[in-house]
This record gives structure tokens, sequence and C-alpha cells, in this order.
């Protein structure tokens, strides 16, 4: 069974809101059972999950998930307008229940909600909102509970739903991994935004004064996407992106490495390389002018394109930027321009994985031991993108070396932050202890 600490966890100067979860014995955790949702928001889409856990070692019986697409004008509006319309999806999703996905008799559906953004944690099942990042901007959002926002837009469309656990994608993907596998040590997302979370050995953590957990582990959030440093290589093309970001100074990181920004710093080369070398021809491209027109999936597809004539990249350029008339040479100028940007992003995340190694003693062997260690990664970024994938999992080989990379495992953990969700929810459920009928 998972039990969770909540607190305010500071990191050199900057806050980091945290979740503290610690896993007991392994046995424990595959005591869940039922059915229970999740709602995993984080990004320009949001997902809705129904997931039953057989108990006692079963894990995960049934799965079954939908994906919504959040309308731009809904991530700078209201917040009422954003958890109605979530309400509403939840809802939807929830009127499609077939035979075997019914919660026992008499019985509250209950929810795990991933919230990705940074939040003061409360408790188990409630948050504040501390600011938004990754695009949205609903100002009378902040400093509300994420959680009662969404109840209260659940139970204006009577929807009879408890959230019995709120978690960022993170911490979900962790305890997605490490519930199958004790030998999940971190989860790292690397979709629209990017975050990572550990298991850290409790006595490790110095600015921790309470009681320490009987598992001697507690997870750390990390909030990596804060992370800003003067040995980050930072260019006139991510300073003027931050520049025009809804969030100047902060999600430096983030802005390098994610999914949100890759795309748009291909377009801010491009636009600069029409400018001053003419590229495109005697005239800028209008849309070249634009903040985010060029998304990290049409970077992907132009990357990607192993055509001849490079067919993708000429579409790309005409149907996304309206830029006709390409030569090859000039699309394979794009798609070099594509994998710089891309393999920039992808050895930085293995960077930061490599970090978290470091930190738990596990980029060396020591004295022979050979202890694996297992990276649960989910996220858009990741799955979707072959070529960012490929480049980051060499650098990590490239820089752990040869023989502790052979230790270290990276896997994709499909749809883990909102399985871990959901599974938190159940190890939180009001029905803890009681037998089902």
């Amino acid at each position: 069974m998972f039990f969770v600490e909540y607190g305010h966890f500071m990191v050199g100067k900057r806050s980091v809101e945290t979740i503290l979860l610690s896993a007991t014995q392994h046995s424990y955790l595959w005591n869940e059972k039922g059915l229970f949702y999740a709602l995993d928001l984080g990004g320009t889409n949001f997902r809705v999950l129904r997931v039953q856990l057989g108990g006692q070692g079963k894990h995960i019986i049934n799965q079954e998930f939908d994906e919504v697409a959040i309308p731009r004008h809904l991530m700078t509006g209201s917040s009422h307008e954003l958890f109605d319309f979530i309400a509403a999806a939840l809802a939807k999703f929830v009127a499609t229940e077939s035979e075997g996905f019914h919660p026992a008799p008499g019985r509250q559906r209950e929810l795990g909600f991933t919230f990705s953004f940074p939040v003061r944690q409360l408790s188990i099942s409630s948050g504040t909102l501390i600011k938004w990042t990754k695009g949205f901007d609903i100002e009378d959002a902040v400093g509300q509970d994420v959680v009662g926002e969404l109840t209260k837009a659940m139970d204006k469309i009577g929807l009879d739903m408890r959230v019995s656990a709120l978690v960022n994608d993170t911490i979900g993907t962790l305890a997605g991994g490490r519930y199958c596998n004790q030998d999940v040590i971190a989860g790292v997302i690397l979709g629209t935004g990017t975050n990572a979370a550990y298991v850290e050995r409790a006595h490790a953590i110095p600015k921790w004064h309470d009681l320490l957990p009987k598992s001697g582990e507690m997870v750390i959030n990390m909030e990596w996407g804060n992370f800003r440093s003067s040995h980050l290589p930072l260019t006139e093309y991510d300073q003027a992106l931050d520049d025009d970001s809804l969030n100047p100074g902060e999600q430096i990181f983030e802005k390098i490495i994610s999914g949100m920004y890759l795309g748009d710093i291909v377009r801010r080369v491009l636009c600069r390389m029409a400018e001053e070398a003419a590229f495109f021809g005697d005239t800028v491209p209008p849309k070249l002018r634009i903040p985010l027109i060029l998304r990290t999936p049409d970077m992907s597809a132009m990357h990607h394109d192993k055509s001849s004539d490079l067919r993708v990249v000429g579409s790309k350029l005409k149907d996304v930027l309206e830029i006709s008339n390409t030569s090859l040479k000039m699309r394979k100028v794009v798609v070099e321009l594509c994998d710089i940007v891309a393999s920039r992003g992808a050895r930085l995340s293995a960077a930061g994985i490599l970090g978290i190694l470091k930190k738990l003693g596990r980029d060396t062997i020591r004295d022979g031991e050979k202890q694996k260690s297992v990276i649960g990664i989910d996220g858009g970024l990741y799955e979707h993108y072959t070529e960012f994938r490929t480049c980051l999992e060499s650098t990590l080989k490239e820089l752990l070396g040869k023989e502790v990379a052979e230790n270290i495992v990276i896997e994709h953990s499909n749809d883990g932050s909102g399985a871990g969700a959901a599974l938190l929810a159940a190890s939180h459920s009001q029905y803890v202890g009681v037998e089902e009928s």
C-alpha cells in the first residue's frame, strides 16, 4: 500500500512544491482492488482513464482512456470555463462504462487527479495553484484549490465522483512504475513540459526534519523544468523565446528541451535566416513571425522525412508557414536545423537523468556490485519523436560508459502518470479496509 507525506520542500533558493511519497514493502503495493478513475492534466491535451485493479499481485486487469484537446482560448480564459470543460469530458467518459467497468454497488467513483503545474500541496487531496506554465495563464485560478475547482465543476453537472489523490505527472509515472517494478528509481516526463522525480534515501534529505518513513525512502519531485544555470547553452533565440513567453525568467530548462517550445526555436532560427540571409527570398514570410505556429509535431515530421525529395518538409513549410517552392537544398537545411535543436534538447535531458543517477550513486559500479536501475519516461515528446528519443538514450550511454550503462534501463511508461494517479487514488480510497460486497 502507498502512503504519502506532503510538505513544502526547498532546494537551494528555489521553492519546490512536492509530494513526498514513500512506498512500503513491495507486497503491500499489490493489494489495491476495484475501479478507479484518473484525470491527467498537464499540457495542451488531457487524458481521462479508468483502471481496474485486481489486487493480490494481479496488478492492472484492464484500462481504458480517452484524450481530449484543450481549446486554446480556455488556456487563458477563466478557471470555471476550463474546469467545466474538463468535467464535461470526464462525465462523457464515465457514461461509456462497459459491463465490466462499474464501481461496487453503493460506492462513489473515485479519481486520482494528475495536475502537472506548481502546486502548494495542502493534503493528499488538495493543493493551491502557485502559477501556470506551458502556455496556460488563467489568473483567477492562481491561489485556488484545484481539487475544489474540479469538484465544483463536477457537482454542477451532477457527476458524483470524489478526488482522493492529487499528484503531478512525474509522481504518477514513478508510482505507476514502482507498482510493478521495484527497480524503478525515477520517473521523467518529456512532453509538452518536463519534470522528474526520484526515490531518495530519507536520511539523505538535509532539509527534512520530520519523522522518517518506515521504508526509509521518499520521492523527491524535482520540478527540474525551472532549473537555470550559467552552464546551460542558451542562445539569443532562447532568450527571445523566454522574453515573449507568458512566464519570462521561469522554466528555463523546460523551454530548451520540451515539446511546447522546440518547434518555436526552429521557427525563430528560420525567421532570422529569412531576415538576414534572404533564405526564403526577398521578403520574410509573414507566418514565420507568429510565435508557436510551428509546433514540435511539425518539426518531428520534417526531421523524420526520409523521402528523396523531402516532400514532407516541403508540405509542412507550405501548409504551416505558407512558404512555397522550396528547393531540395533549402529543405535539407531545415532538416539539419531540426536535428540540431532536437539533439540539444535530448542531450540536456540525458544530462538531467545522469544527475539523478549521480545523486543516488548509481553512475558507477562499486566493488563489482551491479545494481539495476530503471528510469520510467512518459510524455508525447519521448514517445513520438523518435530522433529525440534515440539521441537521449545514446547520450546517456555515452555519459555513463558501456559497463555502467548495462545496468541502466530506460522504459517507456505509457500512460504511466494517469495509471499512477489511479493507483494513488486507490491507496487513499475512502473504502480502504472495507471488503467489496
